[in-house]
């Protein structure tokens, strides 16, 4: 499947662009971020702490075990504050 990959602040400075098309054959977002850990150093720094990192499957939460079978878009992003 293809995936439009996007990444926000800090995991978008470490990966170094702010979206990449990626063709993979991952079950889980678990797994995409073991793929994507592997493309570069920068991508390994922005998945080494997986607690800081919470994400999206077709602009829903979505934790690190959800399918990504018939999903077009995933984000990637630090953990949200309100105030």
């Amino acid at each position: 499947m293809t995936l439009e990959v996007l990444y926000f602040a800090w995991l978008r400075e470490r990966v170094g662009h702010p979206r990449e098309t990626v063709t993979t054959d991952a079950p889980t977002l678990r797994d995409l971020v073991a793929e994507l850990t592997a493309r570069s150093d920068g991508h390994a720094a922005a998945f080494a702490d997986l607690a800081a990192l919470r994400c999206a499957a077709d602009q829903q939460l979505a934790d690190l075990d959800a399918p990504l079978e018939g999903v077009r878009e995933v984000a990637f992003f630090p953990p949200m504050t309100g105030g």
